[in-house]
């Protein structure tokens, strides 16, 4: 879609409300936005002014009606405002979001650094953390992907479009919708997952580099953007552990930690997942590779299987590993699930540990943020001394400088690097 089409797209859009809708909110709400919390659920608001759209402006105020905050209010959603803005009154237009974005590219200069291998596969908008609360934007070489969680920045769009141009100038730009917003389509104005706002169409995955190595990302009907970038201190780190090392990788997706395991000098790697298309796309992204040596020379098996089964029947076959990589998908996506995810992950610390060889490191990750840090790696500690393998040289690691975390329960991955 060029230029002109989208601004034509834009003029289709809803603008927010002229009116700002006045809140008032519970005192604990009140507490927690005063400490810079980036939302505010529906049960929390007391008072408000008038109804409104997805996107309009509301404004948050005291016990004593003085300002407190402005965000982006949203009907559809329990989070029912999206806080912007705390502290002192402030005018919301192109220029403040503007400044916001060139906040966040400022934050990802690292990446820019000559001196570095070659990275252009970031996280360049993390969310709340960035200050655009329901919005991401990743970046694949020259295309931009932003999704959205909310239909309130619909209304926005345009500004963040025109603001992308003018920090990371780019080929493409291609909107992604989460799925509660995909099941809402009366508040979309005609915008689809999946849509190219500006650039040509894409034919297939586009080519990015992470730390001098190639992938393919799936922009348009990938999980989340296309790719899982927030993994990427965490696969350097296993490539500096793989030499001479046979390497599992359990629920390996599209083989992130597969190939750099293999560029770090694994004799072999076993990738484990039960997409059949996750495993095709890991043998092209290890192909995209193969001008490296230890690349080419490392054996690839592929097991496209559930991945408690896999490690149940490799188990049974006494395999063993030298590393072992266990990074599975949200155990727990509410407060009711954390007790069943726990357990989850103690099984998979047991079932890891058996394939894994006396002295080998394990690697386990958790993208769980019902789950803190310390609860998951305790439970990881509890688990493999119930099984006899206590962990020693424990390494435990958090977010990357793309994925910055500003506010309380903005916290997420958590990775434990340990001997056993």
């Amino acid at each position: 879609m060029s230029k002109a089409i989208f601004e034509d797209l834009a003029r289709t859009l809803p603008a927010p409300g002229a009116k700002r809708i006045s809140l008032r909110v519970v005192p604990q709400a009140e507490r927690s936005i005063r400490q810079g919390h980036p939302w505010l659920y529906s049960n929390s608001i007391e008072e408000q002014g008038h109804e409104g759209a997805p996107g309009d402006f509301g404004v948050v105020f005291d016990r004593k009606r003085r300002f407190l905050a402005i965000g982006l209010y949203d009907p559809t959603s329990p989070i029912r405002l999206r806080v912007l803005h705390h502290g002192d009154p402030v005018k919301i237009d192109d220029a403040f979001f503007a400044s916001r974005l060139a906040a966040a590219a400022e934050k990802r200069k690292v990446f820019a650094d000559p001196a570095r291998p070659i990275t252009d596969g970031y996280r360049l908008v993390n969310g709340e953390s960035d200050g655009f609360p329901g919005l991401v934007v990743d970046r694949y070489a020259d295309t931009l992907v932003a999704k959205l969680y909310t239909p309130a920045w619909i209304p926005h769009l345009a500004s963040i479009v025109a603001g992308l141009r003018a920090v990371r100038p780019h080929e493409r730009l291609v909107l992604r919708l989460n799925r509660a917003m995909q099941k809402t389509p009366e508040f979309l104005h005609g915008l689809q997952d999946g849509q190219i706002l500006h650039g040509r169409e894409l034919s297939g995955p586009v080519v990015f580099h992470e730390n001098g190595l190639r992938f393919e990302a799936e922009p348009v009907v990938g999980q989340k953007t296309g790719f899982f970038l927030d993994q990427r201190d965490n696969r350097a780190r296993v490539e500096a552990i793989s030499r001479d090392q046979d390497v599992l990788n359990v629920f390996s997706y599209t083989g992130g930690f597969t190939v750099y395991a293999a560029r770090g000098g694994a004799l072999s790697v076993t990738s484990v997942d039960i997409s059949a298309p996750a495993m095709d796309a890991t043998d092209r992204n290890l192909a995209l590779n193969k001008s490296d040596r230890n690349v080419a020379r490392c054996r690839h098996d592929s097991v496209v299987q559930d991945a408690f089964a896999a490690l149940e029947e490799m188990a049974s076959q006494e395999r063993r590993f030298g590393v072992v990589i266990l990074d599975p998908p949200m155990f727990a996506q509410s407060s009711a699930q954390v007790g069943a995810a726990l357990s989850n992950y103690q099984r998979l610390t047991r079932l890891g540990l058996e394939l894994l060889e006396p002295g080998g490191t394990l690697v386990q990750a958790s993208c769980s943020n019902r789950v803190p840090a310390e609860t998951f790696f305790q439970a990881v500690e509890d688990a493999a001394r119930g099984f006899r393998r206590p962990l020693t040289d424990i390494r435990c690691t958090g977010h990357a400088v793309d994925h910055p975390v500003a506010f309380e329960g903005g916290s997420y991955l958590k990775c434990i690097f340990a001997r056993a």
